[in-house]
């Protein structure tokens, strides 16, 4: 498949809420961020945002992402599904009063998962909406699974998936540090981010990082980007950024050199 002129930008629920609150919206960032999009005016472009404060505290609370264990998990499942369309409302209304024509494509009507992963993706809707010149922005959801019932599907899954099924020019991730570090910058001032990793640079992270005494020294941020490497297998760049510091994105988008971490095959 030759490759498009698409590119998925995922905005990190850490950028646009504010982590420790609940449905606690950081709309100033969002405006902005919103702006930066406009700008940018890229040709086709995916946009993905994370739950933060929205998603992530209602689904801990009922244990959505384990899978459908008692009837009470139910009303949780609506819940989480219900604050995730709220949030996406709010990121719908900025970029639609700065101009972009986005769309909201609801994950949880057009893919089911299995075990966790996505096993179905109905992307008709978003080819189509493509094709006509919109911008199709999803989330992170809730959504059916096969085998559990339901569970969470992270928007760090939905990009890899969308970058890979749409042969995606570049993915960018905008997150609330620097890029991957090779500790956890919140906590080690002393923290060096990666400017540039190869697919086998990461694989060897990887291993490092998955012996059974060791956690996940990042952050956090290595879990999310090894869900992006079936994206960077097939030769899509990755770009990391700090989306809290203003025009990152929008030059990020234009291709323009951004500081951050970008991650190729070679």
């Amino acid at each position: 498949m030759s490759r498009t002129e698409l590119t998925v930008l995922k905005i990190g629920g850490s950028v646009i809420t504010e982590k420790n609150g609940e449905l606690a919206a950081r709309t100033a960032e969002i405006d902005r961020l919103a702006g930066e999009i406009r700008m940018a005016n890229v040709k086709s472009l995916i946009a993905v945002h994370g739950g933060g404060s929205f998603g992530h505290p209602t689904a801990q609370k009922y244990g959505i992402k384990d899978g459908l264990k008692e009837d009470s998990q139910k009303l949780g499942f609506s819940e989480t599904h219900h604050v995730m369309t709220v949030l996406n409302g709010l990121v719908l209304d900025c970029l639609i009063w700065h101009g972009v024509p986005a769309v909201s494509v609801t994950p949880s009507s057009c893919i089911y998962t299995e075990s966790g992963r996505i096993k179905h993706f109905d992307d008709s809707s978003v080819k189509a909406l493509l094709k006509m010149g919109f911008i199709p922005v999803l989330y992170g959801d809730a959504v059916l699974d096969l085998k559990q019932g339901f569970t969470i599907l992270s928007g760090d899954q939905l990009v890899s998936s969308l970058g890979t099924q749409f042969n995606a020019e570049r993915i960018v991730v905008g997150v609330d540090v620097d890029g991957l570090y090779n500790a956890d910058p919140k906590v080690e001032k002393a923290a060096q981010v990666f400017k540039h990793l190869t697919l086998k640079e990461l694989r060897e992270l990887q291993s490092k990082l998955s012996t059974p005494t060791s956690r996940d020294v990042t952050g956090g941020m290595f879990g999310k980007v090894m869900e992006l490497l079936p994206a960077v297998e097939q030769g899509i760049p990755v770009i990391i950024v700090n989306a809290l510091v203003p025009g990152n994105i929008s030059q990020a988008l234009e291709g323009k050199h951004v500081e951050g971490t970008l991650i190729t095959k070679e």
